[in-house]
């Protein structure tokens, strides 16, 4: 595969420019707005139009075009379970809990109590665009930011336009998403809806589907509204509100969930000066979310529920105030402050006997988080510039609890209670930048991050079918140090790029394999027969190590290319706790992935977009017992302006209909991705 990778390389027909399309500046990196040739890490970026454009309709499959990001699994968020959507950069985040910070307009959509992200509560047609920064950001953002940041950014209600896109397709899918603007006085406000539906499909393999197997259906819809407000000459303030909706089908007809949030926020943003600017932020969040659990017997004809999450609430609270400071000779210095807190608790029901719940449980606790951070960067000779960052933070993990009780006759089981935990890390980074020649880039860069185990992982066990996960109170924090050498070229309208990154991530969360079933065992209690038993613990040491590759060409003023390529080796390398998995390679993550396509503008105004992904073979689990094949899709969208501001279109993705395995399970049962499915609608502007 690895021949094949560099040999595509050479094919710039194949190519396909959509989605490396570097904006001259970025903000995600620093905090701040920065020329992309001064950031030392590798960036790519996604227009609003790309985004718009791209043939596919969940937001994160159009971020696949960047290899190396996936969520946890191969499948997206159009089909996963929410507790599945975190966010994997460069393998280095093969957990349901995102190691890779996500980012709306500079607030966390890693969810508070589980890490994950909701995809489905971003608003698309209003995007301005996304930037995904592989490998760097923690000094600028603290917690999460192991694999890099991912930040969405959105149109502001002073310059946002009216907009409204219609679709609908294959399983009854439907999606209508408005946006409107106007102006009030000196202000401005925005209104943005969107509404989304789709009968699913099984997510069952055909040779293991039963009777039981159903389509996994998802809706959703979501408000959201903005107010921007000129403060005098010196700044603005844009006040955000936000509620959100969501049901889905789980693939059997007892496993569902529900996710609700309210949002609001406040930033008030200084207009920068000739030699200083500034941000404040402040955001409040209160959610819940709800979910059933089952166990399927052998024959999938029957179901037996294993467990009833039926609320975790959770509510968050933040702010940060980041400034930048710089002079005539291109010098600057970020510097700020940022806090999180965090209450959340699962509550739910289980152990199902004779028809009805015997327990239940309610686990969880608070986590606090404070940092400090400061950047800078200078020139230090001709075409040389370097940047130097440190940050410190403060976290706090208090009021942890575990409660189990009878529901019969309300005595109690377990009563946990877990001593409050705390801890300094530092988290510094460091990049150069040299530019030899007209057209060349060479940079390094390098970063220590951390992550701390959320609520979930520390206080909540969980059942998916005949696997039994236990969870850990006892979890260190984990730690990554990742470094990067890279090299850009342009050359008139092509562009090429190359690089090599290495992580080593100590004490990473990870399920353990502790007993196979039938059996009752020490931790996770009885297991039924085909079933495991596992405990999150720490990992003592992961390696990662790739190579990238990627190349973009204007072929023409009617044709553009792109291709990029990423050739990945993470590994176990140490592990006391469970000495078999040293020398296994990372569960989810590929050895190799690739992307490549084409932006065609045809006769008669038509517009073709293409994209080709490959995945290679990877493992379901930690033992590297269950292989997933690999897989090659292709999306195909065509367009036609219907105006000046208005186009219908039409979407192909999986246009083959290729198999995509996503899952497997000691038992033999594999789980797919969608089939093909097709989508047209209209988008209009004015």
């Amino acid at each position: 595969m690895n021949i094949r990778c560099l040999g595509l390389l050479l094919l710039p027909a194949l190519l396909h420019a959509q989605t490396v399309t570097l904006d001259p500046v970025t903000v995600s990196a620093n905090r701040a707005p920065e020329p992309r040739a001064q950031v030392p890490f590798t960036v790519a970026t996604f227009t609003g139009d790309e985004l718009r454009t791209a043939p596919a309709t969940a937001l994160d499959a159009a971020l696949k075009a960047v290899p190396g990001f996936s969520l946890f699994r191969r499948s997206d968020s159009l089909t996963a379970n929410p507790t599945s959507q975190g966010v994997s950069l460069r393998g280095l985040g093969p957990s349901g809990a995102s190691r890779s910070l996500v980012l709306l307009d500079g607030v966390p959509l890693n969810d508070p109590f589980g890490g994950w992200v909701s995809w489905s509560k971003i608003p698309r047609e209003s995007l301005t665009g996304v930037e995904i920064v592989r490998g760097g950001g923690a000094t600028a953002w603290g917690n999460a930011a192991l694999g890099g940041v991912v930040q969405l950014l959105t149109e502001t209600p002073a310059v946002a336009p009216n907009r409204i896109a219609v679709s609908g397709g294959d399983f009854s899918t439907h999606s209508e998403e408005l946006e409107l603007a106007r102006s009030v006085g000196t202000g401005a406000v925005q209104l943005t809806a969107r509404d989304f539906g789709t009968t699913g499909f099984s997510l069952v393999a055909a040779e293991n589907r039963g009777p039981i197997d159903v389509a996994a259906w998802s809706r959703h819809q979501w408000l959201t509204g903005r107010w921007q407000q000129p403060l005098g000459e010196q700044a603005d303030l844009t006040i955000t509100a936000r509620t959100f909706n969501e049901r889905r089908g789980n693939g059997t007809p007892y496993q569902t969930n529900r996710s609700r949030e309210n949002f609001g926020s406040a930033v008030l943003k200084a207009r920068p000066g000739k030699n200083f600017s500034w941000t404040a932020t402040a955001y409040a969040q209160d959610q819940s979310f709800s979910s059933t659990f089952s166990s399927v017997n052998a024959t999938r004809t029957v179901e037996t529920p294993a467990s009833d999450q039926f609320a975790v609430p959770v509510t968050a609270f933040g702010g940060a105030w980041s400034g930048v400071w710089s002079d005539e000779n291109n010098t600057r210095t970020s510097a700020g402050v940022d806090f999180r807190t965090v209450r959340g608790e699962t509550r739910e029901n289980f152990s199902f006997s004779n028809g009805k719940y015997t327990r239940q449980r309610l686990a969880g606790g608070t986590q606090d988080f404070t940092g400090l951070f400061a950047l800078h960067e200078q020139a230090l000779a001709a075409n040389w510039r370097a940047t130097l960052g440190a940050r410190l933070d403060f976290w706090r993990d208090g009021d942890g609890h575990r409660r189990e009780t009878d529901r019969t006759t309300g005595g109690v089981l377990r009563d946990d209670r877990y001593a409050r935990r705390e801890g300094i890390p530092f988290s510094p980074s460091a990049g150069l930048i040299w530019q030899p020649a007209p057209g060349w880039r060479l940079r390094a860069a390098a970063q220590q991050s951390f992550r701390r185990p959320t609520l979930n992982e520390l206080y909540r066990p969980f059942r998916v079918g005949n696997v039994i996960t236990e969870a850990n109170s006892a979890l260190r924090t984990e730690h990554a140090t990742s470094a990067e050498i890279g090299a850009d070229y342009t050359a008139g309208k092509l562009t090429l790029n190359a690089g090599a990154f290495w992580n080593d991530l100590r004490d990473a969360v990870g399920t353990i394999t502790l007993a196979r079933g039938p059996g009752t065992f020490p931790i996770v209690g009885f297991v039924p027969a085909g079933g495991l038993g596992r405990q999150r613990q720490n990992i003592d040491e992961i390696h990662v190590r790739g190579l990238e590759f990627g190349a973009r060409l204007e072929a023409s003023s009617v044709l553009s290319l792109d291709f990029a390529c990423l050739l990945n080796d993470g590994r176990v390398t140490a592990a006391g706790n469970a000495p078999g998995l040293v020398g296994k390679r990372l569960a989810q993550v590929p050895r190799n992935s690739l992307s490549a396509g084409c932006l065609w503008h045809a006769p008669a105004s038509f517009k073709v977009t293409g994209r080709i992904r490959r995945v290679s073979a990877q493992f379901e689990d930690d033992e590297n017992t269950l292989p997933l094949a690999a897989a090659t899709t292709v999306d195909l969208g065509l367009s036609h302006p219907l105006s000046h501001s208005g186009e219908v279109f039409l979407n192909l993705e999986n246009l083959f209909s290729v198999r995509v395995e996503t899952g497997r399970v000691a038992a033999g049962i594999v789980s797919i991705a969608p089939p093909r499915l097709a989508r047209g609608g209209v988008r209009w502007g004015w």
